[in-house]
């Protein structure tokens, strides 16, 4: 599965781990990936984002040249899974079950053209359905082509599942609400409702999409494409996606993808997520999309952990331009403000320099053997506000770990004076409620 794009992934990391991190060099290399990943079925949508956001992080960073071949790596990871996480995920058999309570059928509405495995598809979520416990209706709203509705009821005998059908040339609109009104009569869990295959350039056939739509109301909408015909799937979702706003996609025959492009382009083009893949012909062969193993197959195995570290490591690549701007700044300020300009810096510097030598825990808990006493103990002491993200989580563990072992002092300067004036402040003003460890703790 995915040999071409994997291979075009490969081949961009190994060209770029040959050189140095220079403009005119990424950019060479961008385009050679852009034409393979062209080969691979990806939209150009997918791969400007790709190039853009590979290029924003590899241009100037700083990177061990036995390692930029796995900085290449992570990085495209990054961004490929970034795509994935921001179509979000749709767990379809909870709100199967939420509009079960309500007493009201769930109607699933299935579209796509011939030739793609639309009603199969159909046939292997029902039974799906049916090992979790849901009652299914089939509607027959397939009245164009020929064989369709016996194709359907050979299905639905197999399953032992009620069919709701009319003859040949009937409204599809008016076979699809019969059987909603039959699921309601007869308390089903669940309607499934097929649809004529249509190209997607036909206005005519599409239109009835939009009466069945308008007449049932579909609770949720399935694009069904074939993972074989590349491009041409996407183009389709596109289309589908103008006339219905589905909120899936399900791409047949994923075992036998070699390119491998369609699932990430329909992901990015309609922002859909893609919820399953067919892998074979048995009812059984309708699997649970996964993004890591989709992300395993095309770049091998890989450890989230070592990923975190790139992400440090661009930002350190970032901290060095803050650095120069900070040695800017103090070369600028008026005498009695350098003092103060150098000292901050230093201190962030070590801060950096402690962040740098900490390795992320498994389960990336940047409190992992801190006391909840002593989180909210420095707190307190400190005024410390909870960390917003996982960087300045990092950094706050640094900071609570060296107060730790420096006996837990009152505060970091050592004067006794300045321990009073921080005390005295501390009992003035009334104390923060929040919790560190409570805000942060995984």
């Amino acid at each position: 599965m995915f040999e071409n794009l994997r291979d075009a992934f490969s081949s961009a990391a190994k060209s770029l781990g040959e050189r140095e991190l220079k403009e005119k060099d990424i950019e060479d290399v961008l385009f050679q990936l852009e034409i393979s990943l062209l080969e691979s079925d990806v939209a150009t949508e997918v791969i400007d984002s790709i190039k853009s956001d590979l290029k924003k992080k590899l241009i100037g960073t700083k990177v061990n040249r036995k390692e930029i071949e796995k900085f290449v790596k992570d990085s495209l990871i990054q961004t490929i899974s970034s795509l994935f996480d921001s179509a979000g995920k749709i767990d379809i058999f909870s709100k199967i079950t939420s509009k079960r309570d309500s007493g009201e059928p769930y109607i699933i509405l299935f579209v796509g053209i011939n030739g793609t495995g639309k009603t199969t598809t159909l046939a292997k979520l029902a039974y799906l359905l049916q090992k979790s416990k849901f009652s299914v209706v089939v509607a027959a709203a397939d009245t164009f082509r020929a064989g369709a509705i016996e194709q359907l009821k050979e299905h639905t005998s197999r399953l032992n599942l009620k069919i709701v059908a009319q003859n040949y040339g009937s409204d599809p609109a008016a076979v699809a609400r019969d059987a909603v009104l039959y699921a309601k009569s007869h308390k089903i869990d669940c309607v499934l409702v097929d649809t004529a295959g249509r190209m997607q350039t036909s206005k005519n056939l599409m239109d009835q999409i939009t009466k069945i739509i308008n007449v049932v109301k579909p609770d949720f909408k399935i694009f069904v494409g074939d993972s074989l015909a590349g491009n041409d799937t996407v183009n389709q979702a596109k289309e589908f996606y103008e006339y219905t706003k589905f909120d899936a996609s399900i791409l047949t025959k994923s075992d036998a993808d070699a390119r491998g492009g369609a699932a990430l382009s329909i992901v990015k083009v309609t922002s859909t997520p893609v919820i399953y893949v067919g892998v074979g012909q048995e009812y059984k062969d309708l699997k649970t999309f996964d993004k890591e193993l989709f992300l395993e197959t095309v770049f091998g195995k890989y450890d989230e952990n070592e990923i975190f570290i790139t992400k440090v490591k661009v930002h350190e690549t970032e901290s060095k331009i803050d650095s120069k701007q900070v040695e800017e700044t103090i070369s600028d300020s008026p005498p009695e403000s350098k003092s103060q300009a150098i000292e901050e810096s230093t201190e962030k510097s070590q801060i950096t320099k402690e962040f740098d030598e900490i390795k992320p825990s498994n389960d990336s808990d940047p409190f992992e053997g801190l006391d909840t006493k002593d989180i909210n103990l420095y707190a307190d002491l400190f005024d410390a506000p909870p960390p917003e993200n996982d960087q300045q989580a990092q950094e706050l563990s640094v900071k609570i770990k060296k107060w730790i072992s420096n006996g837990r002092p009152k505060a970091y300067d050592n004067s006794k004076e300045a321990d009073a004036q921080k005390m005295k402040d501390n009992s003035e003003k009334p104390k923060k409620k929040h919790s560190l460890f409570g805000r942060f703790k995984k």
